[in-house]
């Protein structure tokens, strides 16, 4: 259910779209207590909402569960307070088939559009009809008085893109008429061309991320634990209240306005897990600057070119990081990378040890300057479609892409996945281990948990510091009853004795969740069963940092609905994914396997790549027009389930974090001796996948290959990261490449992977003789390994 508000009349309630409300193929959850989403006018008050009638769908798969009550999401005017807001019934639509449960209070998004009202029997468009197998529902027809002509809420499902007419005029209203036909043009539930990659929801509303993150819950709950911030070294945790988190928010706020910071300018945050990295993130969205997170194990030449690529115009850090008893250096780190970057007007330099750091003619020392500065900041009014953060990944180019996320849809839906997916439920602390340098550390830690007024842990350290007991540890000090990790983490745990968890008492948790990557089944049966006790609900989930949240997950569904280990299973409400063959077809039926994509826009999704729009509808709109293509595969099996498969293009999933493979190459390429490299990703054990390099050496024979080898692995640590040095090299004299020049990987991955008795149609390589080179170069390379070992 949507309510829009406008400057010049009351709150009126839309009816949210019949997709968004059911998937057809899963249930309507059980809404519970939830934030409510405002969108709130800086001119005027918002009044008391009313009701409208109920319009109700029901999957035909599966029966509706019983409702609970959800909390609601608020975005507020920073100057009139909002009254408290009222229950309102569920928008529904239902099946001819079953039996429906009786409503309960539903979550309300409320969006305060600048342009004109909407009234029950006037929704602001872009809905679907409320019908499900040819049937309709009937709903009572309820008008203003002296209102003209109206639609009903099933007549405008069925109309969602026709400007609905307003109430009749009167004396008050005649004047304006003429004003407020052009204005209501703005106001769209959502617009969207997927083809083009034109991605825009909520058009017309304005709020602030960070009021509804902080404000609406200390208006509340001042005193509840927003963060806890979890450090290093065990027993020493912070705990911090919302309205601490928003005092700091604020001074923040105020340091960057006051240094030049202003809406629209981009703010690189190269920080480890801290509480002062959260408000810095909760600073940028309150002024309307657009936030940029840099994972902290970047090297200086990473950093510069995320930098360079936001032409960002300052940069938060840090002296020093701590993880796993190790203090590490980033201030030199950031130094070093905006020497090569004239838009950095000011470095903001915190202080996360005493140990003392040299200051540039850039650097501000953060705290001292935060003392400075008023506890009150005036949050900046923000368009629904306007940038909230901007996240890099790579892809299958060597530039990282800057996946753009906005403000309204993106704060939606992290909040309702964090909500329905895990379980959430107010008073529970919610443990995400992922570092805010992800996107699960934006979506997990930061913006959905906080809008759902949660408290979330910031996790500094790592899963086996000092040993390897240190999560299961944490859950039992302080209580967590969702944790939420990565299978990396899993698969290393799982090598401990299983003393290192039982000895602990998790019996605050409730459910667990995977991310980053497929979980194997000895890792989710280790989870499931050692860590859950065979009684907390796993859910392995699948999303990436262009779909903002989890869109296929095992939860929600009905109450004691089956959970297939190792499988995201079912999508998330308004995801349709589809399964597409070589040639652009759909795939229709189960037990069927195929390239993964989307059929219709989601409010969470990226809305394009910073500076390269076209770059964006290449990658992901073109190869199969009409659909958001994941770059995944899938299978769906007999039951109708999804389990995903991995990458179907030249993208690496190292430990969870995504890393083109053309990035490596380049770095490799850069080493006088190395005309010509190619790298693939292989699978691993402990980090489900690790870079495989085949490296061709200029012919010298003075050249030590050994040497080279080093040098490589020198400049990949250097330019990307640590974690992107290849796990093996494999030196040969060419690569085996098409008669067009293209390097057939799928050769390179079968050697490396030593499935070499079934390599596939080789007939369009230039030269099909390469292929037996390079097997007996692996086999001489794998020969002299094990004589080494």
């Amino acid at each position: 259910m949507v309510r829009v508000a406008s400057p010049a009349r009351p709150v009126f309630l839309l009816p949210a779209t019949s997709q968004w409300c059911a998937s057809p193929a899963r249930p309507v959850p059980a809404p519970r207590t939830n934030p409510v989403v405002r969108i709130v006018s800086p001119f005027r008050p918002v009044p008391a909402p009313r009701t409208k009638p109920v319009v109700r769908i029901v999957s035909p798969v599966r029966p509706v569960p019983a409702p609970r009550i959800k909390p609601v999401v608020r975005f507020v005017s920073p100057v009139r307070p909002i009254p408290a807001p009222r229950t309102k019934p569920v928008v529904r639509v239902v099946s001819p088939v079953r039996l429906i449960p009786a409503p309960r209070t539903k979550p309300v998004v409320r969006i305060v559009s600048p342009a004109r009202s909407c009234s029950p029997h006037q929704p602001c468009g872009g809905a679907e009809p409320s019908s499900y197998g040819g049937e309709k529902v009937s709903e009572p027809q309820h008008h203003e008085e002296g209102s003209t002509s109206q639609l009903t809420p099933t007549e405008s499902l069925e109309k969602p893109d026709t400007l609905l007419p307003s109430p009749g005029p009167t004396s008050d209203t005649k004047d304006k008429d003429s004003d407020t036909a052009e204005k209501s043009k703005k106001c769209r539930m959502s617009d969207c061309e997927i083809t083009s990659g034109k991605i825009n929801w909520f058009l017309g509303g304005q709020l602030n991320v960070s009021v509804n993150c902080l404000d609406v819950h200390v208006a509340k709950h001042p005193d509840r634990v927003a963060l806890v911030w979890e450090r290093d070294e065990p027993g020493t945790e912070v705990k911090v209240t919302y309205r601490e988190l928003l005092e700091t928010t604020c001074r923040l706020a105020n340091t960057l306005k006051s240094h030049g910071v202003n809406k629209g300018d981009r703010v690189a945050i190269y920080m480890p897990v801290l509480p002062i990295a959260v408000a810095a993130m909760l600073a940028c969205a309150r002024i309307g600057a657009v936030h940029t997170v840099v994972f902290a194990g970047f090297s200086s030449e990473a950093l510069a070119g995320r930098i360079q690529d936001a032409q960002c115009k300052a940069v938060i850090t840090c002296n020093q990081g701590v993880r796993g008893g190790r203090f590490i250096d980033l201030k030199p780190t950031v130094d070093a990378a905006v020497k090569n970057c004239p838009t950095v007007q000011h470095v903001f330099v915190a202080q996360r040890t005493t140990n003392p750091t040299p200051m540039g003619k850039l650097d501000i020392p953060l705290e001292e300057a935060m003392a400075n500065e008023s506890t009150e900041c005036a949050p900046e009014p923000m368009g629904s479609e306007e940038m909230l953060f901007m996240l890099h990944t790579s892809g299958s180019t060597g530039k990282p892409k800057g996946i753009v996320h906005t403000q309204a849809g993106y704060l939606l839906y992290a909040a309702l996945t964090h909500q329905y997916v895990f379980d959430y439920h107010p008073g529970d602390v919610f443990g995400c281990v992922a570092d805010i340098g992800w996107v699960t550390g934006h979506s997990y830690v930061v913006y959905g948990p906080l809008c759902n007024g949660a408290t979330t842990v910031l996790f500094e350290s790592t899963p086996v510091y000092p040993d390897p007991g240190r999560y299961w540890e944490t859950v039992q000090r302080l209580g967590i009853n969702q944790f939420y990790g990565a299978p990396t983490a899993i698969r290393l745990l799982l090598k401990y004795e299983e003393s290192w968890v039982k000895k602990y008492d998790r019996s605050s948790l409730k459910t667990l969740g995977s991310v980053g990557e497929p979980i194997n089944h000895e890792a989710w049966e280790w989870f499931y069963n050692v860590v859950g006790d065979g009684r907390c609900p796993l859910v392995d989930t699948w999303w990436q940092t262009e779909t903002g949240g989890v869109c296929i997950a095992p939860r929600p569904a009905e109450e004691g609905a089956e959970i297939v280990p190792a499988m995201a299973m079912r999508p998330f409400f308004g995801i349709q994914p589809v399964l597409m063959e070589e040639k652009g077809k759909p795939i229709s039926g189960n037990d069927v396997s195929g390239a993964l994509c989307i059929s219709q826009p989601w409010p969470g999704m990226a809305r394009t790549i910073f500076g390269d729009h076209e770059r964006f509808v290449d990658a992901y709109f073109k190869a199969y027009p009409g659909h958001y293509f994941t770059g995944d595969g899938a299978y769906r099996s007999k039951e109708g389930y999804y389990q995903i498969t991995g990458r179907m293009d030249d993208v690496i999933n190292i430990s969870g974090h995504r890393l083109g493979t053309a990035e490596i190459e380049d770095a490799l390429d850069e080493h006088p001796a190395v005309p010509e490299t190619a790298v693939i990703g292989i699978s691993h054990d402990l980090k489900g996948e690790v870079p495989f390099a085949f490296v061709v050496l200029k012919e010298d024979p003075s050249l030590n290959h050994t040497a080279v080898i080093k040098e490589l692995c020198g400049l990949v640590a250097t330019k990307i990261a640590k974690y992107a040095v290849p796990d093996q090299f494999l030196v040969v004299k060419r690569l085996p490449k098409t008669r067009s020049g293209k390097i057939m990987r799928r050769i390179l991955r079968k050697v490396a992977m030593e499935q070499t008795e079934d390599l596939g149609d080789v007939s369009t390589l230039d030269d099909p003789s390469v292929v037996a080179e390079i097997i007996k170069a692996h086999a001489q390379y794998k020969s002299l390994t094990s004589q080494n070992k």
